[in-house]
């Protein structure tokens, strides 16, 4: 064969590779559209004018398909054209909580509380930035060496963090994560991250104004739970949800939803959660709802808790209902005002008044595995009394886990504080006799 018809060979070889790729009909696409017509068309008849377009260009000039690999093709290529490409698919699919891609070769996904690899890929390194780039603008940010690290949000509201080389040595790593769907107490019981006796309970003790900390480790369903909580706040009462990223789904008709935000380029213009609660509390709320605390705002919060707002709720990331204690003591003393340690204590002591501790286990589950009192008052050392406890079973791979709650009887002063508000006290439960004191069914302390 000749080298100019070996040429020409390489040549058609090329053109017939290009037609069938995504990168070359999002080109031809793009010749083939008015992009200021397309501007005046919401985002569902972009769509539908785009996979129309993008349907005559293959019937012309594309390659031969089936009609699987044509609606494919379609799909993809719009999908490139206007959202995020390959992501498009994964954020469609409701029950994937969150999407880890650690560069263009390598994603993963959480689906039933369990990570898997999937088969999806980027083309190159370049459609990943460049997919980045189209997230990051969307709140104003820009993603490059000098500005490495960024937290933004989907338009759908999902939260999105992503890290590039030089801080990233496995390439620009895109983590985004679902907004937990909302969920009642009653389907959570039915899922069994708890039973109906601590449901019935938990609610009495929300109506009853209560301050709750909501713990667990990371991916446990803080939120979820927090949110299920939330629900059994009267109507009527003015609510301020304070959070780094609005999760929360109130259904109360009295919200207010407050939103930290970050630094811009230059890095001025931040406003943090702990300028939020400072200016809650200006706002005359009845209750205060922080997403999560992890610095200095857990002094604001537990001053805002001894300061008339009962009844207040938190997350915090921690190991037990113990070391939340602990960890909240810790927060609070990353505040520029030094305040010994005992006085801080004392702040928890008077502040805290129930603490739902959240696992996640094996198979992916999440349950209440602790619900503990503060039983320790000023001046004391912290001391915990669990009216809870999920004992599990032994955990056989790839089987679900199985387990029983067991419940502690109620101190007596938290039994007449629900008493006094008109609450119920779960059978289950009951309120301890004075002369438990001590028994082992007392709880004791932790």
């Amino acid at each position: 064969m000749a080298l100019k018809d070996r040429l020409n060979e390489g040549r058609l070889s090329a053109q017939h590779s290009d037609r069938g790729s995504v990168a070359h009909w999002r080109k031809r696409l793009l010749s083939e559209i008015n992009l200021d017509d397309l501007a005046m068309l919401s985002m569902e008849q972009r769509r539908i004018r785009l996979e129309k377009v993008v349907g005559h260009l293959l019937s012309r000039e594309g390659p031969v398909l089936s009609d699987r690999e044509r609606a494919n093709m379609i799909r993809r290529v719009v999908d490139e054209a206007l959202g995020l490409g390959v992501l498009e698919p994964l954020l469609a699919d409701e029950s994937i909580t969150e999407i880890m891609v650690n560069g263009p070769d390598n994603i993963f996904i959480e689906r039933n509380g369990r990570v898997q690899r999937i088969e999806t890929t980027f083309a190159s390194e370049e459609q990943l930035y460049q997919t980045i780039d189209r997230i990051v603008s969307t709140v104003n940010r820009r993603v490059d060496e000098s500005s490495p690290m960024v937290d933004a949000r989907l338009p759908t509201g999902e939260r999105v963090n992503v890290i590039i080389p030089p801080l990233s040595l496995s390439g620009p790593i895109v983590t985004i994560r679902r907004f937990p769907k909302p969920f009642t107490i009653e389907q959570l019981i039915s899922m069994g991250s708890l039973d109906e006796a601590t449901g019935i309970l938990l609610a009495s003790m929300i109506r009853a104004r209560f301050n709750v900390i909501i713990s667990g480790g990371t991916g446990t369903g803080k939120t979820t739970f927090l949110n299920a909580l939330s629900a059994f706040v009267p109507s009527h009462e003015r609510i301020i949800t304070i959070e780094d990223s609005a999760e929360l789904q109130l259904q109360q008709e009295h919200v207010l939803r407050l939103e930290a935000r970050p630094p811009n380029i230059e890095g001025q213009g931040a406003v943090t959660i702990r300028d939020l609660v400072r200016n809650s509390l200006r706002m005359r709320p009845d209750r205060i709802i922080v997403g999560e605390v992890r610095g200095a705002e857990t002094l604001d919060m537990l001053q805002a808790m001894n300061t008339g707002h009962d009844g207040s709720l938190a997350t915090v990331h921690a190991n037990s209902a113990d070391d939340a204690v602990h960890r909240l003591l810790t927060l609070a003393s990353m505040s520029e005002v030094k305040i010994p340690f005992e006085a801080l204590r004392d702040q928890i002591n008077a502040a805290i008044d129930v603490i739902v501790h959240l696992s996640r286990y094996p198979d992916g589950s999440r349950r209440v595995a602790e619900v503990s009192v503060v039983a320790s008052r000023r001046h004391e050392e912290f001391r915990l009394e669990p009216l809870l406890r999920f004992h599990a079973d032994r955990y056989e791979a790839q089987r679900r886990v199985t387990g029983e709650f067991h419940h502690f009887p109620l101190p007596r002063h938290i039994a007449e504080r629900l008493y006094t508000a008109g609450e119920s006290i779960p059978a289950t439960f009951g309120i301890r006799r004075p002369a438990d004191h001590g028994s082992p069914f007392s709880g004791g302390a932790l």
